[in-house]
C-alpha cells in the first residue's frame, strides 16, 4: 500500500477514536446526569476538549477537499482557463494565510501551555495544538491544490449530486 492511503486510513482512525471517545463520555454524563442524579464535572470539559480536537482534526485530515462546502455558481459558468487561475488564486489566498498566521497560532498555542483546565488540569496548548496541525494542513492541502492546478488536474465541471 502507498504512503498516502495508509497515512489517510491512519488519520480516519484518529477521527474514529476520537469520536468514539466523546461519544462515550457524552454516554457517562448522560446516564450520571440523569440516571443517577450526580453530574459529573469532568464529563463536560472532556467532551468540549474532545468536540474541539474532533472537529479541528476531521477539518484537517479526514473531510477531503472535495467534501467542503463551496458556493460554485462561477465556477461551473467558466471556462477551463478561468477554472485554472481560480483554483490558484484561491488556494494562493488560503494556504498563504495559512503559511503567514502559522507562526502567530503556534505562539499563542504554546504560550497557552501555562493555563490549564480548571476540572482536568490539561494544559490548554493541548487543548488547541489540533489548531496548529489543521493551519499547517491548510498550507500543505493549498500547496498540492496550487501544483494540480498548474497541471490543469481537478479542473472539471462541479455537478451538485445531493
Amino acid at each position: 500500500m502507498r504512503p498516502a492511503p495508509r497515512l489517510q486510513k491512519f488519520a480516519n482512525a484518529i477521527g474514529g477514536v476520537l469520536f468514539l471517545t466523546l461519544f462515550c463520555v457524552f454516554i457517562i454524563q448522560i446516564g450520571a446526569r440523569f440516571g443517577f442524579n450526580q453530574p459529573l464535572p469532568w464529563t463536560d470539559e472532556a467532551a468540549v476538549i474532545l468536540y474541539i480536537w474532533v472537529i479541528l482534526w476531521a477539518a484537517a485530515f479526514v473531510v477531503p477537499a472535495r467534501e467542503h462546502v463551496v458556493f460554485d455558481l462561477v465556477w461551473n459558468s467558466v471556462g477551463p482557463r478561468a477554472r485554472q487561475v481560480m483554483a490558484i488564486t484561491g488556494n494562493l489566498m488560503v494556504g498563504g494565510l495559512a503559511l503567514v498566521g502559522l507562526p502567530a497560532t503556534w505562539d499563542y498555542v504554546h504560550f497557552m501551555r501555562r493555563e490549564g483546565t480548571p476540572v482536568l488540569e490539561i494544559p490548554l496548548m493541548w487543548v488547541y495544538f489540533p489548531l496548529v496541525l489543521l493551519m499547517a494542513a491548510l498550507v500543505v492541502r493549498s500547496a498540492w491544490a496550487i501544483w494540480q492546478a498548474a497541471r490543469g488536474i481537478g479542473l472539471a465541471h462541479r455537478d451538485l449530486r445531493l
